[in-house]
């Protein structure tokens, strides 16, 4: 598998509404961080779904080594 290339090494800050999809970027090539913009194709990532159960902010990972896909667990901090 391919190496994610590290977008940010900061979270995102995201406001999110219940209801909606979001494609988290697992590759790191999105100019639309941290959301998926299809720079993936010919590589071995997917982006990742997550569909928001409530209205609230959450943070995104832009390193692209979290733990807890889509969001920030601190990994880069370690980079």
């Amino acid at each position: 598998m391919d190496k994610p290339t590290i977008a940010a090494k900061e979270p995102a800050q995201v406001d999110v509404k219940a209801g909606e999809s979001y494609w988290w970027c697992r590759c790191g090539k999105s100019a639309n961080q941290p959301f998926c913009d299809g720079s993936h194709q010919g590589t071995s990532f997917e982006p990742m779904e997550y569909k928001a159960e409530k209205d609230r902010t959450l943070f995104f990972c832009q390193c692209k080594h979290t733990k807890r896909e889509p969001f920030c667990d601190g990994a880069h901090n370690d980079l």
